[in-house]
């Protein structure tokens, strides 16, 4: 298999980097297979509090690889199943990381691509990048991404770029949700990423991974006594744990937790 990504760790961060420029990293059967590969492994690692999903080039991610559409023409309804399930293991990997996840936008994101963008906790983008969801000028729909994409932008929003496939801007991603952060240039793209990595790995790393599938697990469901009780057992759980109790009594003694000293 080719190599067609690059892991990197730099103390508790590690990135995984896009490395197809000529292609403006598209994705293939075996970038899906990499990537699922990589956040598996990466989301169990007992050394990596975060991980940064980048690319090189021009683009962050230009979706499905044309010679890999090219061999989908020409497949069954059953090989179409098989392909099209890698692709949904892949984003539901990324997406259920224990460990939080940031996308480096650099450049333009389109059709699936912004499922990757999608799935990562968090996004910041250059001010030049464009976004686009493209797949019904294809005659195709963005039904794979269709669950990540639409709860970071909104169904309103999905409504409209799903059905007229429009290129839309970075500050236009911003306004509707898609990004958290948008800046001018690469430079300033590491900044804000760092700014957030920094926050991200001076938190109990047990607390953020339960934030994160409290958000998950939360997000737009009613809400019920099931629900509530839930929750009650969320605070009383982590209030009891090593790190729960280790972060308050930090906090009291007015020294730093444990977890910042490994």
């Amino acid at each position: 298999m080719t190599q067609t990504i690059r892991i990197t760790q730099d103390g508790h961060v590690a990135t995984v980097t896009l490395t197809r420029p000529d292609v403006r990293n598209a994705f293939n059967d075996e970038v899906i297979a990499e990537l699922t590969q990589a956040f598996t492994q990466l989301g169990q690692a007992q050394d990596v509090r975060a991980i940064v999903l980048a690319a090189e080039g021009k683009a962050f991610c230009a979706g499905a690889d044309l010679n890999w559409m090219r061999r989908m023409a020409d497949y069954t309804r059953e090989e179409n199943l098989a392909d099209a399930g890698k692709l949904a293991q892949m984003l539901r990997v990324i997406y259920e990381c224990p460990k939080p996840t940031i996308a480096r936008v650099q450049g333009d994101v389109y059709a699936g691509g912004t499922g990757l963008v999608a799935v990562c906790d968090m996004a910041v983008a250059v001010e030049a990048a464009g976004f686009c969801l493209s797949e019904v000028k294809l005659g195709l729909i963005p039904a794979t991404i269709s669950p990540y994409v639409i709860r970071a932008m909104g169904p309103r929003a999905a409504h409209r770029y799903f059905l007229t496939a429009e290129r839309f801007t970075a500050q236009e991603a911003l306004r509707i949700g898609f990004v958290h952060e948008v800046v001018a240039d690469e430079a300033a793209l590491d900044a804000k990423v760092a700014e957030l990595l920094a926050a991200l790995t001076s938190a109990s790393p047990n607390a953020v991974r339960e934030c994160k599938k409290l958000v998950q697990d939360v997000a737009e469901r009613e809400i019920t006594p099931a629900l509530i009780a839930q929750t009650v057992e969320g605070i009383a759980d982590i209030r009891a744990s090593g790190e729960g109790k280790e972060g308050v009594q930090s906090f009291l003694q007015k020294r730093k937790p444990a977890w910042l000293e490994s």
